[in-house]
């Protein structure tokens, strides 16, 4: 980005001046105009004294000291106007009196402060310049007897003469000033619009973030989700198949065949899932060599969402996941109140996923517990619970390992939707896990 006014100072664009100048080049101009002005109005001061009957040391002195009133211009314009119309009658100050204009209407006094001290020079010059141009005429003809110059000479020549003192530096402030707050309003916008487009690159930059965690966190609940489930009945079969080999053959084939099935379930969902993560990632954000825009991850990463929610699993399979629980040992009763009908994907995905963890913390925790799974359709919201009692001591237990994401898995996907989600132990000594869900119709 181009280095705007706010940055000058740290960026050194800038000098340091010395007390209001803000640039060493802006108090070398002042100095050398007020050298100037003081020369004058030394010059001019001889002839004041003359007509004063001062000393001309005292009329030069005088002068001098008008004329180095010019190096405050910038700091009080209003000053050096005044001084400039104080000294208009002694007629000294010309200099110090157009610059004094021209600073005047390119500061940041109030317009009617200016309207005035303009008014009041010109009618001080009008004035001084009628009673010399009159003078002069007089004098001429005093000079050359019968010259008559008409009645408006005088006071035409006199507009004029005031007029080519008061309006050029007075317009000329005018438009500097103007241009000068301009620059200085587009230097701003333009240090404030920076502000915005860095402000927006971070929050752009923190979605971003945000999203690319969302997305990780959202796949490694649906990997936990597949693999816990299947892999945990697959230990429980495996744990049987052991205990039975030797005493039961046939019950060991059936376990082993058990075990195969949820083996290539657990691999094809899983290959679904990645193949989904493929064909949305790669195609749609392009090749590796180009820079990847933010708004392609973000459509790659929708599609990717959008293909799971569609693909996922369903409350019409949850028969088939209680039946699986049943196979591998578990006394599993399902009880469905209200009527069945179809709701949004999420929802039904959501629902089943908190069913299918809860039996899986079952299969882990309670080896031989009876459980009941109730699944409730309801006007506004669908509701399921997940209820085991004991654990029975004599069943064997297959020693499954836990990583303790279960519950915080279901309670984020119950409060993504805005759903309520409660669980915890119960009087018998077992565990309750309970979720509601807001409904969205397909």
């Amino acid at each position: 980005m181009t280095t705007t006014g706010a940055h000058q100072d740290a960026t050194g664009m800038t000098p340091r001046g010395l007390w209001w100048w803000g640039r060493r080049r802006s108090a070398v101009l002042d100095v050398g105009l007020a050298a100037v002005s003081a020369l004058e109005c030394g010059l001019e001061g001889v002839g004041f004294a003359d007509k004063a009957g001062l000393p001309v040391p005292v009329g030069v002195l005088f002068g001098l000291m008008v004329g180095s009133v010019l190096l405050v211009r910038r700091r009080w314009p209003i000053v050096v106007v005044l001084v400039s119309i104080a000294v208009t009658p002694a007629e000294m100050g010309y200099l110090m009196g157009i610059v004094g204009l021209y600073s005047l209407a390119a500061s940041e006094v109030p317009r009617r402060i200016t309207a005035a001290l303009a008014g009041m020079s010109t009618v001080a010059v009008f004035v001084v310049t009628m009673v010399r141009v009159r003078q002069d005429l007089a004098q001429a003809d005093a000079d050359q007897p019968g010259s008559d110059p008409s009645s408006w000479y005088a006071p035409v020549l006199a507009v004029f003469l005031t007029l080519g003192l008061n309006a050029p530096p007075l317009l000329s402030g005018l438009y500097i000033g103007a241009r000068r707050r301009l620059m200085e309003s587009l230097r701003e916008r333009a240090d404030s619009l920076e502000q915005e487009l860095s402000l927006l690159a971070d929050r752009a930059e923190q979605r971003a973030q945000w999203a690319r965690q969302e997305e990780r966190t959202r796949i490694a609940r649906e990997m936990h989700d597949v693999v816990a489930h299947r892999v945990s009945l697959m230990v429980v079969h495996a744990a049987a198949l052991q205990a039975v080999a030797l005493k039961d053959p046939q019950k060991a084939v059936k376990n082993a065949a058990l075990v195969g099935d949820m083996g290539r379930q657990a691999l094809t969902e899983l290959r679904e899932m990645l193949g989904v993560l493929r064909e949305d990632a790669v195609p749609a954000v392009g090749s590796s060599d180009s820079p990847v825009p933010l708004a392609a991850v973000g459509r790659a990463a929708a599609a990717a969402a959008e293909a799971a929610s569609e693909d996922g699993p369903c409350l019409d399979a949850l028969e088939g996941l209680v039946e699986q629980s049943r196979q591998a040992g578990a006394v599993v009763e399902l009880t469905v109140l209200g009527e069945v009908r179809a709701y949004a994907a999420e929802v039904e995905r959501t629902a089943y996923r908190v069913v299918q963890e809860a039996l899986t913390n079952v299969h882990k925790h309670a080896a031989g517990a009876k459980v009941v799974v109730r699944l409730a359709h309801r006007e506004a919201e669908v509701a399921m619970q997940v209820e085991n009692g004991p654990s029975d001591a004599e069943a064997a237990d297959a020693h499954l390992p836990s990583g303790g994401n279960g519950l915080v898995g279901m309670r984020e996907r119950v409060t993504r939707l805005g759903g309520v989600f409660v669980s915890g132990p119960t009087d018998a000594g077992g565990f309750r896990v309970s979720a509601v869900l807001p409904l969205g119709e397909r």
